[in-house]
Parts: structure tokens; sequence; C-alpha cells
């Protein structure tokens, strides 16, 4: 048997056929088709598998945030009326009247999330005595969000301060929150440079966002 009939032998039609949605259908969300789509094959009439990545469209065609534009002045706040990414909005946890806690999109393990004020700024030095304090407080809930939904054996919390510091985003402050576990580091990122993530992001926001909500309520 030729290595290209016995890879087929290994997809049934049950857990590869993907069946698209019908026109005219309402919009999913960029989460909903991640969860629908993440790693399903279809085998078509001329042998060519297709991996189904819908998820990307928006960065193909390049319809979210414009390349010049700050991803965290781009998450909306329903106070203010304002229209944000349905993409970055989808990754935030809970809000707060001067700053957010929203879900890395790239993370470094499940559950990596940042702590952001609303304003555009780059350090803490331009920060108010208000938003220090929410600042603080948000990666204080932080904390212990991810302490009671993940049990992490530690939790890396840090600031990088402009791009030579290792900030992505350079001009918007930001605190990043990282839980760990012994042995999170293997050779898949070591060799291949890729982290594995056992959970879908969906499931993250799921699981944090009625905490983050909890502990904002009892601190109010």
């Amino acid at each position: 048997m030729r290595p290209r009939e016995q890879h087929h032998q290994t997809h049934s039609p049950s857990s590869s056929l993907v069946t698209l949605p019908p026109p005219g259908s309402a919009p999913q969300s960029p989460h909903a088709l991640r969860r629908a789509y993440t790693g399903r094959v279809t085998h078509g009439a001329d042998g060519m598998e297709r991996l189904w990545s819908p998820w990307r469209l928006a960065y193909v065609t390049g319809t979210t945030t414009p390349s010049d534009a700050c991803v965290f002045c781009s998450v909306s706040f329903p106070t203010d009326q304002s229209t944000g990414d349905p993409l970055r909005d989808d990754l935030v946890l809970v809000r707060g009247r001067a700053s957010y806690v929203i879900l890395n999109l790239y993370p470094y393990n499940n559950g990596h999330l940042m702590v952001v004020p609303r304003r555009h700024i780059a350090s803490l030095t331009l920060a108010t005595a208000d938003e220090l304090a929410e600042l603080m407080a948000f990666t204080r809930d932080a904390e212990a969000a991810l302490t009671e939904a993940y049990r992490p054996q530690g939790i890396n919390v840090g600031i990088n301060l402009g791009r030579s510091a290792g900030a992505g985003i350079a001009d918007h402050l930001h605190v990043h929150l990282v839980p760990r576990w012994t042995g999170d580091t293997n050779f898949m990122s070591v060799v291949g440079n890729t982290r594995v993530l056992p959970e879908q992001m969906a499931d993250t926001a799921t699981r944090l966002r009625p905490i983050f909500e909890r502990l904002l309520r009892e601190r109010s």
C-alpha cells in the first residue's frame, strides 16, 4: 500500500468531513470558527487535503485593526458606546473604569493574560493615581483568578517598558501574567520554536471570565 493510501486510511469520513455554514447564515465569532474548524481536514476529489483556518481571514484581508493602529486601543467599552475590533473584544475578560484584562492572542501558556490601561500611555510614570490603583487591583485579581482556575505552580508577572526591553507593543503599557508549571518548557519550544496549548482560547475565556466578574463585584 502506498503511503498516500495509508494516510487516507487514518482519517474516517466522520472525523475529517467539515460542513460549511449555509449561505446567508449569521456570521460566527472568531472563537466559534476556531472551535469548529481547528485541525479539521477535508479531502477533495482532486486528492488535495485542505486544512481549514477561517479565523485567519480577517488577518489576510486586512479587515481588522489597521497595521498602524494600537491593538490595545481597539477594545470597545459599552460605557462610552465605542466600537472595537470583534476579535479583541472576544478576548476581554473584564472591563473597569480605567483599565481592562484581556487574553494574549499569542499565549505562552493557556491563561496568559494582560492587564491594560484604557488610555494610550507607554509607561507607569504617565499613569494617574486612579489608573495605577485599578491596574494593580486587576493584576491582583488576575493572580487570584489564574490560581483558582488553573492551580499553577507559579505565575510570571511582568512589564516590558520599551522595545529594547522586549515590549511587543511598546507604546501602550500592559502587564503580563503567565501561569507556569514545572516542565512546561519542552523540546517543542526549544527545538521546534513551537508552543503546544491544550485549551482553546474560547474555553480559557469561559473559564476565567466569571471569576473576574465575581472578583470585581466583591471589591466594588
